[in-house]
């Protein structure tokens, strides 16, 4: 593996252990792929990285629909394909002018607000019912989730934590929230890969890395099924809002 990007081996295991956490973070914790991104980001070139990242997401999504793919509320997926894709566009557009150090730290700052948002919520409206999905209040918070992620993931494969925000904020509990995520990210991702051939993201040195890696998201999202049955609904929120945290620190350090 050494030609391809001119990595070492103890570089490409570092890589396929990052593999591993899109799998599990697909069927267990989503958000906590932003580790994978910050491991992908560090030992490739950082424009690079996010191509190269694409397709390893692409398959943890199809294996988390293949889990979940029963518990997903399609209304809220309509809702927000649109203002996703209008972030696509923008995503894309800002990735032609921007530095890598501009994307890191416009991004990291976006996942702190959002955490710091989505705790505030919860706290303010901790006994009440989630909010009609029908009301005019929802249909603008999902199109400003959704702008957002679909920028964040189109600029640094990072828009987990932004759409794992919204929908704890919406009140979705742990099987409708990993199924509409599944369904969410495998659409989007699959989207996107026009747009970063376009970009010269993705190329053939970087699908045949991809090849090398994909095998590793497999025990990563049995790990994930696993484990997902032994954590509760309480705990399960934490661990994607500290996943969030982490991620959006670790981008506004480096």
């Amino acid at each position: 593996m050494h030609d391809i990007f001119g990595i070492t081996p103890w570089e490409f295991s570092a890589l396929a252990a990052a593999a591993m956490v899109v799998g599990f973070s697909k069927t267990a914790v989503s958000g906590a792929n932003t580790v994978s991104l910050a491991v992908f980001a560090a030992i490739l070139p950082a424009r690079e990285s996010t191509g190269v990242l694409l397709p390893i997401l692409i398959c943890g999504d199809i294996l988390a629909v293949l889990t979940y793919r029963r518990h997903a509320h399609w209304p809220t997926l309509w809702r927000l394909f649109p203002a996703v894709g209008a972030g696509v566009v923008l995503g894309t557009v800002f990735l032609g002018f921007a530095g890598d150090g501009a994307v890191r730290m416009s991004i990291g700052v976006i996942l702190l607000v959002m955490a710091g948002v989505t705790l505030w919520r919860r706290k303010q409206a901790a006994a009440a019912e989630a909010e009609s999905t029908q009301s005019r209040a929802a249909r603008v918070k999902a199109g400003s989730y959704g702008v957002l992620g679909g920028f964040t993931t189109m600029v640094a494969n990072a828009g987990g934590p932004v759409m794992s925000m919204y929908l704890l904020s919406a009140g979705f509990k742990k099987l409708g929230f990993l199924g509409t995520s599944a369904w969410f990210f495998l659409i989007v991702n699959s989207a996107k890969v026009p747009f970063s051939v376009g970009l010269g993201l993705i190329d053939g040195r970087s699908l045949l890395l991809d090849a090398a890696l994909a095998v590793f998201v497999i025990p990563g999202a049995i790990i994930g099924k696993a484990c997902v049955n032994r954590i509760n609904q309480r705990l399960f929120e934490q661990l994607v809002i500290a996943a969030t945290v982490l991620g959006g620190l670790q981008l506004l350090l480096n």
